[in-house]
């Protein structure tokens, strides 16, 4: 019987995706569980960078927000945007964790609107803070999302992001950083990479409970499938305690 939620699930495979000592540029919510979670199994001394200036914090507790006096805490340094943003440009930040409000197949995020009209949108988010400068300098992205087909689509309504652009060597061509990129989309139903010469999408494994129809019935762009397609590693009773004892015992995070 299945003991885990969707959010514990994509935040277990997430934290297995970071390398020990490999560096990090994170938000809150999600992606900062996963990577205290990955510190706390595999990656001790994986070094966690917030984009208002915190590097590699001991964090008390999750902070509610990236200038949160607690990603302070601690830290080796503090320093600012500026110093972060100058970091990634410097090729020195391996991994940023970033998430959407509409993700393409090539890995292109929205977060700032929905609508035809900029000055009109039907909805305002919250915009890029740093995801724009993550994604674009940053190693290798990596996408947390509920799947759905208004999240999944072909067409966003706005590029917060850049992923691979238009495919192929379209974002090589654009004057971003050589090898840079998006590297993983993790979702409840599935993780997704992206196909090494199209640079389309494609899923390399399934969560346990749904089929490759799930989800491509729940994308609105027609997914590849991965030579050999796995089935994703429940999270694992130690995960589980770390992540509910330890990291969000208030159920912040997982609770949703």
């Amino acid at each position: 019987m299945q003991n885990y939620n969707i959010m514990e699930l994509m935040i277990c495979v997430a934290a297995r995706e970071l390398g020990n000592g490999r560096t990090a540029g994170i938000g809150t919510g999600a992606p900062c569980a996963a990577a205290l979670l990955a510190q706390k199994t595999i990656a001790p001394h994986l070094v966690i960078m917030f984009e208002s200036g915190g590097i590699d914090p001991i964090l008390p507790e999750l902070p509610v927000s990236v200038g949160d006096s607690r990603t302070f805490h601690r830290a080796v340094m503090v320093g600012s945007l500026f110093e972060i943003m100058q970091t990634c440009s410097r090729g020195m930040v391996d991994y940023a964790i970033l998430g959407g409000a509409q993700i393409d197949m090539y890995g292109n995020i929205n977060s700032t609107m929905l609508g035809k009209n900029y000055l009109q949108p039907a909805v305002r988010l919250p915009g890029s803070g740093g995801a724009n400068d993550f994604a674009s300098l940053c190693w290798r992205t990596i996408i947390m999302s509920v799947q759905d087909r208004s999240r999944l689509v072909s067409k966003l309504d706005f590029m917060t992001a850049p992923g691979w652009l238009e495919g192929g060597e379209s974002r090589d061509q654009s004057g971003l950083p050589l090898d840079t990129g998006p590297y993983r989309v993790i979702t409840n139903m599935a993780v997704m990479d992206f196909e090494p010469e199209s640079k389309w999408m494609r899923v390399i494994s399934i969560n346990p409970g749904y089929t490759f129809d799930d989800i491509q019935s729940n994308c609105e762009f027609e997914l590849l499938k991965a030579p050999r397609i796995f089935t994703t590693k429940p999270p694992t009773a130690l995960e589980l305690r770390i992540l509910r004892d330890e990291i969000d015992p208030n159920s912040y995070i997982i609770g949703r």
